[in-house]
């Protein structure tokens, strides 16, 4: 299983948010710093041919997003976390494809 931590108090507001993100899943440099350009780099984590991401899962073992010190995240980012992982996989389920994308939010490290 691919697991990615990321310690959510690096996070303090939307820039530091597609800071870190772009830091550990190794977002392209023309990525946008929006939640579309998040949405659409994150759908592509069983592909390692798009550029996408340099973190990559499989249809059978998909990638789980640990957010160590998830208390420490503002509501309205951990908001947008839940949300857009869900559409991110229920885009994929609608193209045919299964999901890839779990969340664990823990509260410490």
């Amino acid at each position: 299983m691919p697991l990615v931590r990321l310690d959510a108090r690096r996070i303090r507001d939307w820039d530091t948010f597609h800071t870190v993100f772009a830091e550990v899943f190794g977002f392209p440099s023309f990525s946008g710093r929006n939640m579309n350009a998040w949405i659409d780099c994150m759908t592509d984590l069983d592909d390692p041919g798009t550029g996408m991401t340099a973190v990559h899962g499989t249809v059978s073992d998909p990638v789980v997003l640990c957010l160590d010190h998830a208390g420490a995240l503002p509501a309205e980012l951990r908001e947008a976390i839940s949300e857009c992982a869900a559409f991110v996989n229920w885009r994929r389920i609608e193209l045919g494809n299964p999901a890839i994308l779990a969340l664990a939010f823990c509260k410490d490290a």
